[in-house]
């Protein structure tokens, strides 16, 4: 018995370590989304046409995590979405 009551501590242990990694990954890829959305849109007033794929590239990196989420509850695997933490 006491196997398995180290097994559930080390797992939750775990999950939280992950939680908190996918926070910081969703942190620094807010932040690359949006200077890529900003790149963009200083490409486009600069007259260059391919500024439009920067700002939806930017969009799809700041909005990962949402989509991501949203993916998962379509399919019906919100069960195996994490929540992250800073």
């Amino acid at each position: 018995m006491p196997v398995i009551a180290q097994v559930g501590g080390t797992t939750d242990q775990l999950k939280e370590g992950f939680n908190l990694a996918l926070g910081i990954m969703f942190m620094f890829g807010f932040i690359w989304g949006v200077i890529k959305i900003w790149s963009g849109a200083n490409a486009i007033s600069k007259g260059d046409p391919d500024g439009k794929a920067g700002i939806v590239a930017g969009i799809i990196i700041a909005g990962a995590a949402a989509i991501m989420g949203a993916l998962f509850a379509i399919f019906g695997l919100s069960g195996a979405t994490l929540t992250p933490t800073f």
